[in-house]
């Protein structure tokens, strides 16, 4: 084996200029479809990742027993709480974990009654992360000592005819069951540009929220941000094995609505995948045919010389894969480069963000994401495909008897 394949990558550099155009070829294509993983994956973060700090959080956790009355959004108080956020931030994965106090009820005024979600935030934390406070368009945000103030969706306060400064009448229950009204002044409108949301979610602070619902110095709910959407289940499992006893779940089940949507994206761009790989398969194929089939002579020269059929294959396979390691490596050093530049650049997208509802969570511009791994799968499969594509012409070419291909012009 290590004749042939000495021989084979002396055969590789005696064409050095169709070699380089093979390897070249292979390279840029490659390049490109890493740099479309990295464009997808950023597309991920800035549309999903968004969506899931808006919805509530990478990870959350609740009292047991929350789970069989999630649609009611129920009071239960955490038990030490200040332990769950201590065990998730001290994952190297997690950005922030905060407390909260969410539940339903209802907001009115002289254009009607609207039921909402509640949301006593931690406004210190929740502030560097939630696309809320950076999408207030009228009024501010909240801050940590605010009393009677909320801040409302664009939604809402169309809906419900109010303005920054307007005030407006709060009904809920409170930890016993009891109803609890209070009025309260909208200290800012917030515009995320996703109407569903917006009519339906509410923030106050949390001190404010204990003290509506009876809950002194008590929490619902843990909600933890991290750096990356798909690495849950790792910081999961880091809050199971420090602070057991919780019911720990990450956004796709919490919001399986967002989770069906990602996974119908994912088919769609695989699919569209495997359309550009079959691209690449035939324009490698096509190039390895013919640098196989313009050595016919040679074929036959090394056939009269002794080698069978089956060795001259083996080393314009090993030919071939040498090619497509050499593209491989190529196209990944292009593609990383081509990645980490606009990872920090990015792309702006502010033109195309109301082009669909999830895409008015954009903040403005595009970054694309590193991807070891698709750039491994990525390099295997231009290997294999010009294994594939020099095995086909080599094994038709090394059949000819040798008589004949020294005379194949």
């Amino acid at each position: 084996m290590n004749l042939y394949l000495r021989l084979a990558w002396r055969n590789v550099w005696r064409q050095r200029r169709r070699t380089l155009l093979i390897a070249v070829g292979m390279g840029v294509t490659m390049s490109l479809l890493v740099f479309y993983d990295g464009l997808i994956g950023g597309f991920e973060q800035a549309i999903y990742g968004n969506a899931i700090q808006l919805l509530g959080g990478n990870v959350q956790v609740h009292a047991p027993g929350y789970n069989e009355k999630a649609g009611r959004k129920p009071l239960l108080p955490l038990e030490n709480p200040d332990a769950v956020v201590q065990a998730a931030e001290a994952h190297p994965d997690v950005v922030i974990a905060s407390k909260r106090i969410a539940t339903g009820g209802m907001v009115t005024n002289r254009e009607g009654a609207f039921a909402v979600t509640i949301i006593g935030v931690e406004v210190e934390k929740e502030s560097l992360i939630t696309p809320v406070a950076d999408t207030i368009t009228q009024g501010r945000y909240l801050n940590a000592d605010d009393g009677d103030m909320i801040v409302i969706g664009q939604g809402l306060a169309t809906a419900m005819e109010v303005e920054a400064g307007d005030r407006i009448t709060l009904v809920g229950n409170s930890k016993h069951e009891q109803t609890r009204q209070r009025t309260m002044t909208i200290v800012g409108i917030y515009d995320v540009g996703v109407p569903s949301v917006e009519k339906t979610m509410i923030y106050m602070s949390l001190a404010e929220a204990q003290q509506l619902y009876g809950l002194n110095g008590q929490v619902t709910e843990v909600v933890v941000s991290l750096k990356q959407i798909g690495r849950e289940q790792g910081v999961i499992s880091a809050i199971n094995k420090s602070a057991p006893g919780y019911e720990v779940d990450s956004w796709e089940t919490s919001i399986p609505d967002l989770k069906q949507t990602m996974d119908m994206k994912t088919s769609v761009m695989s699919v569209f995948g495997v359309f550009m790989l079959g691209i690449v398969a035939i324009g490698i194929l096509n190039l390895l045919m013919m640098a196989v089939f313009e050595r016919t002579r040679e074929i036959g020269i090394v056939g009269a010389l002794g080698l069978k059929p089956r060795e001259i294959t083996l080393l314009f396979l090993l030919e071939g894969i040498l090619i497509g390691l050499m593209g491989a490596a190529l196209g990944a050093v292009l593609g990383t480069i081509l990645n980490g530049i606009f990872s920090v650049v990015g792309f702006d997208y502010t033109q195309f963000a109301d082009l669909t509802e999830y895409t008015a969570l954009i903040s403005g511009r595009i970054y694309t994401q590193l991807m070891p791994m698709k750039i491994l799968q990525h390099a295997v499969t231009i290997a294999v495909i010009s294994a594939i594509a020099a095995l086909y012409p080599a094994t038709e070419a090394s059949r000819r008897e040798p008589a004949e291909a020294l005379h194949y012009v």
